[in-house]
């Protein structure tokens, strides 16, 4: 299975250009990209946001460049509006739009879909912006297709858990050890 994600991610041009349409962090145009696909209701990839800000970004900030994806799956309820969300914040800027998927994951375990409404409005309320307008943006056709393209980008791909991340293209699935990862993005800086 990792050979086949690995051919795929080396065959299609969209990871490529997927940094102009994605939150990202660490340094733009890096010849190392880790891309991620997240569900914003998953566990796991909060265990990996947690990864990421405590031992990837302070290491690897200034050399690597980690590009998020949106992999909504259908188990979550509350995941693809959070995604939509997402796209909205993404629209006023990427450190908003990275604030907001650091925020959503933090908060995982107090979010229900009876009440992520209510925390997306004081999300927005805190950030500055009127609460209404991201309620509207829930309903918005154009960032529901940007979740969708990124959801059928990582089924083409091969892609059914989260998180999948992909080190130039090298897969780690699900649970994924630090250890594991910066190795593999060490030997890639090395190339």
């Amino acid at each position: 299975m990792k050979a086949a994600l690995l051919a795929l991610f080396l065959s299609t041009p969209a990871v490529i250009m997927a940094q102009q349409q994605h939150p990202t962090e660490g340094i733009p145009n890096s010849k190392v990209k880790v891309v991620i696909y997240e569900d914003l209701e998953c566990p796991d990839c909060a265990d990996f946001r947690r990864m990421l800000d405590e031992k990837l970004l302070p290491r690897y900030a200034s050399t690597v460049t980690f590009v998020h994806m949106d992999f909504p799956l259908a188990k979550h309820p509350w995941a693809r509006k959070a995604a939509i969300a997402g796209r909205f914040f993404l629209a006023s800027g990427n450190d908003l739009s990275v604030a907001y998927r650091r925020a959503v994951m933090k908060d995982q375990d107090r979010i229900q879909p009876e009440n992520f409404v209510a925390w997306l409005s004081r999300f927005a309320q805190s950030q500055g912006i009127e609460p209404a307008q991201v309620v509207a943006a829930l309903d918005d056709p154009k960032l529901a297709a940007a979740v969708e393209d990124d959801f059928q980008d990582g089924v083409s791909r091969g892609i059914a858990h989260t998180p999948t991340v992909l080190v130039n293209g090298h897969p780690f699935i699900e649970t994924i050890p630090y250890e594991d990862v910066s190795k593999t993005i060490d030997a890639e800086l090395a190339r």
